[in-house]
């Protein structure tokens, strides 16, 4: 079995020292986890919730139909989805740091190429590089350096940082609409690429690193002791006890839990992505404002940074099949009481119920892949459930608009959105942790595939 190239670097017993980390007091994964966020909200540009407010203008200015403009974004967000399996792959290599330079770099440049596009073709081509750079590349990396960090408190740091990063994506739609207002779309675009470097490069020189041995300390700032306790001794630390579980891409694609789960993440891509690229001409058609679709967004990231810090915290306390269930009921309620948006109020109700399904739903995310198949090779399988995901995300945003073009609206998509996530309420229940590939069964090869 091929191992991670990216070892740490005390191997020889001797504790590495680190002219950074070894001047913080406490663990330096409370330093990665606010450098973890600024680095996500930086992909902002390529999110969704990003592009959505610049669609009306861009589609405008270069004169595309809802379809056109919609299958762009579709065939690029496809496309882009592709490379995700490498991107992982490099991380297991090479360590995130390395990759995240090089994205970053080309991210920014894909910001300004968006800037300067002149029809459908170059549309499609910055689409498809700000989708794969900043939804694809710099999601999963981000999400996997946090899993590198932390195990058993895992849940809380990806709670504490997506309910601050929630907060911040509510902003980013009405700080773009103040951009294309002040500047118009295609400066606004330019403007945000130089942010993102401005933003992020410092981060990744000065401070970032690839994983707690590297600093010469261990996930969640235990001991040598906690992390590696005698078999029988009880711990402090929940999970601790069990030694590391290392399933590959393989042996993970032989379990129900990857595939119900890889389910669990492709109907909300679809469907929450679809919803957001074409929000301004949803909250058109039912008689609201560009401006309540902004603030639409802003709801929809406090109830999901609430509901994510809940659910980062219940992940370290209860099943994560329960909750991803439970997400899936989110997202079936929020689709059915968006056809029923006409005013402010319902509007606010329906990002709710939306975001923090949402919410519960990355808690589980972020948690389940490093605790049902171990670090080793998460890069790997967390790049293929990226590309699934991203995959799904591209077909949304089409279908939506090729349901405007026919019928004059969206409500005939938003009820096969709702009927198709109904089932996942109870399927997730079977999303249980699979029992292979723990670390003591594969030195002592005791034991047997499941």
């Amino acid at each position: 079995m091929a191992e991670s190239s990216v070892e740490p670097e005390n191997v020889g017993g001797k504790q590495p020292r680190d002219w950074v980390a070894s001047r913080v007091p406490f663990f330096y994964g409370w330093v990665m986890l606010p450098v973890v966020f600024m680095i996500q909200v930086a992909s902002s540009p390529g999110q969704t919730y990003g592009v959505s407010v610049f669609n009306p203008h861009i589609r405008r200015a270069l004169d595309l139909s809802h379809s056109e403009i919609s299958g762009a974004y579709m065939l690029g967000t496809f496309l882009a989805s592709l490379p995700m399996i490498y991107v992982g792959a490099l991380m297991d290599r090479f360590g995130p740091r390395r990759i995240l330079t090089g994205v970053v770099l080309l991210f920014g440049l894909a910001c300004v190429a968006l800037s300067q596009a002149t029809g459908l073709v170059t549309v499609f081509l910055s689409f498809l590089f700000l989708r794969m750079l900043g939804q694809g590349s710099i999601g999963l990396l981000t999400a996997n350096t946090l899993a590198m960090w932390f195990n058993a408190r895992l849940g809380l740091a990806a709670g504490l940082m997506s309910a601050v990063g929630a907060v911040a994506m509510g902003g980013i739609p009405t700080l773009n609409l103040w951009l294309i207002q002040s500047f118009g779309w295609r400066w606004g675009y330019a403007i945000l690429g130089g942010c993102v470097w401005l933003a992020v490069m410092p981060l990744l020189v000065f401070l970032f690193r690839n994983r707690p041995e590297d600093v010469g300390q261990k996930p969640d700032g235990l001991s040598q002791m906690q992390a590696n306790p005698i078999r029988g001794q009880k711990t402090d630390a929940r999970r601790t006890g069990e030694p590391e579980r290392r399933f590959t891409l393989s042996e993970a694609l032989r379990t129900r839990a990857y595939w119900i789960m890889a389910v669990g993440a492709a109907l909300p891509a679809m469907i929450v992505t679809g919803i957001h690229f074409h929000a301004v001409q949803i909250y058109l058609d039912s008689g609201l404002t560009e401006a309540d679709a902004a603030v639409m967004f802003t709801t929809f990231a406090l109830a999901f940074a609430g509901l994510m810090f809940l659910g980062g915290v219940l992940a370290d306390r209860m099943p994560l099949n329960i909750l991803l269930s439970i997400s899936m009921a989110g997202l079936a309620g929020g689709v059915v009481m968006l056809i029923q948006v006409s005013s402010i109020w319902t509007s606010h109700l329906f990002a709710v119920v939306l975001g923090g399904g949402q919410g519960i739903l990355m808690a589980v995310r972020a948690t389940l892949w490093v605790r049902y198949y171990g670090r080793t090779h998460l890069g790997k399988i967390r790049g293929s459930l990226v590309t699934i995901e991203v995959a799904a995300s591209s077909t949304g945003p089409f279908l939506m608009g090729a349901a405007h073009d026919m019928f004059g609206g969206y409500h005939e998509v938003f009820w096969v959105f709702a009927a198709i996530s109904a089932p996942m309420i109870g399927i997730g229940l079977f999303a249980t942790r699979p029992e292979r590939r723990l670390e003591h069964s594969a030195i002592s090869n005791t034991g047997t595939n499941r």
